[in-house]
C-alpha cells in the first residue's frame, strides 16, 4: 500500500540574524508541531487582579448578606401580611393569598414563617464573631424539632462539622439527631390518650399552645397528635397529659372526630376562631351551649356522618 502523501506544512525559515528571538511573525502552530510535545513550552498570559476599594467591599458584604437574609427577610413579611390580615381585600383566608399571590401553598409559606423564626434566634444567640448563619430554609428544617434554646448549640455544631462554613441540610440534621439521641426520653404515652400541647416558643406550633389532642401514632421522639384542624407530629417535650380516665378520653376523641369533619382551610375566620376555641378546652366534655354551638357548625357545613 502507498504512503499517504504527507500535509506537513512548509514553514518558512527566518532569515539569519544576531537577534536570538524569534521573529514575531513565527506562526505557534508550527512551532508546536515541530517541537517534542514532551519538551514544548506553554506561554500563559497573566490576568491582573483588580483588588477591590474598601467602598467596592463593603457594598459587596452587604449585598451578599441582602442574599443570604433573603428567605428570612420573606418569612418576616409573611408572616406581618398574616398577622395583619392584610389580605383581607382581595381574599377570604391567608392560604388563598399565598397561593395566588406568590405560588406557594400552605406549607411552603409556614416553613419560610417558621425558618425567619429559627434564624431570628440563631441571629441573636449564636457567637456573633463566627458569621456562619444559614442561607435558605432547607438548612435549618431539622432544628425544627429541638426547643430553640437548643438550637444555637445544634447549629454550632454543624457549622463545625462543615469546616466552618455554611452546613447542609444533611449536616444540620446529623446534629440534630445526635443531640436528641443525647437527650431520649422514654415515650410512655398510649394510643387514643388526650394530651395538651406545650408551645414553648417552637415555631412549628404557633397558635397550637394550650391545644388538646388525641395521640394517634406513638412514635419514638413524638407522637402523631389529632388536633381540631388536622394531625401534627409533637415532640415529647411538648406534650403534656390530661390524664383523663378511659371514657373521659372515649368522649374528648368523638368531639375531636367532630371538630375535624367540620374544619377546613375554607372556613370563614369566626368559625375558624370558634373550633379553635373548642379545641383549647382543658375539661373532658362540652357545655350545652358548646354542643348547640358544634351540632349547628356540622348541620352548617354539612358534615354530620
Amino acid at each position: 500500500m502507498n504512503k499517504p502523501p504527507s500535509r506537513r506544512r512548509k514553514k518558512a525559515t527566518p532569515a539569519a540574524s544576531d537577534d536570538s528571538t524569534l521573529p514575531d511573525d513565527l506562526d505557534l502552530e508550527d512551532i508546536s508541531l515541530e517541537e517534542n510535545p514532551a519538551t514544548a513550552t506553554i506561554t500563559v498570559t497573566a490576568v491582573e487582579v483588580t483588588e477591590l476599594t474598601q467602598e467596592e467591599q463593603s457594598d459587596r458584604l452587604h449585598l451578599e448578606r441582602k442574599v443570604e437574609r433573603a428567605f428570612f427577610e420573606a418569612g418576616k413579611a409573611l408572616t406581618e401580611l398574616r398577622d395583619r390580615r392584610l389580605y383581607r381585600s382581595t381574599h377570604k383566608t391567608f392560604e388563598e393569598y399565598c397561593r395566588d399571590r406568590f405560588g406557594h401553598n400552605r406549607r411552603q409559606s409556614y416553613l419560610l414563617m417558621d425558618a425567619a423564626v429559627i434564624f431570628d434566634n440563631l441571629e441573636q444567640k449564636c457567637d456573633r464573631n463566627d458569621h456562619i448563619l444559614p442561607t435558605n430554609e432547607w438548612q435549618i428544617r431539622p432544628l425544627s424539632k429541638l426547643d430553640p434554646d437548643i438550637q444555637p448549640e445544634a447549629w454550632e455544631q454543624a457549622v463545625e462539622s462543615a469546616n466552618g462554613k455554611v452546613p447542609s441540610h444533611r449536616i444540620v440534621k446529623d446534629a440534630v439527631q445526635r443531640i436528641m439521641e443525647r437527650t431520649q426520653v422514654p415515650n410512655t404515652y398510649q394510643l387514643g390518650e388526650v394530651c395538651q400541647i406545650l408551645a414553648k416558643d417552637n415555631p412549628e406550633l404557633r397558635g397550637k399552645g394550650g391545644c388538646w389532642g388525641i395521640v394517634s401514632q406513638v412514635n419514638e421522639f413524638s407522637c402523631t397528635v389529632r388536633m381540631w384542624d388536622g394531625e401534627h407530629t409533637v415532640g415529647l417535650q411538648h406534650l403534656k397529659s390530661y390524664d383523663y380516665l378511659p371514657a373521659e378520653c372515649q368522649q374528648m376523641r368523638l368531639v375531636c372526630d367532630r371538630m375535624t369533619r367540620v374544619y377546613s382551610d375554607s372556613l370563614e375566620v369566626t368559625v375558624k376562631s370558634l373550633l379553635q376555641s373548642l379545641g383549647k378546652l382543658n375539661r373532658a366534655y362540652l357545655t350545652a351551649m358548646e354542643e348547640k354551638l358544634l351540632t349547628l357548625l356540622e348541620l352548617e357545613y354539612g358534615r354530620i356522618p
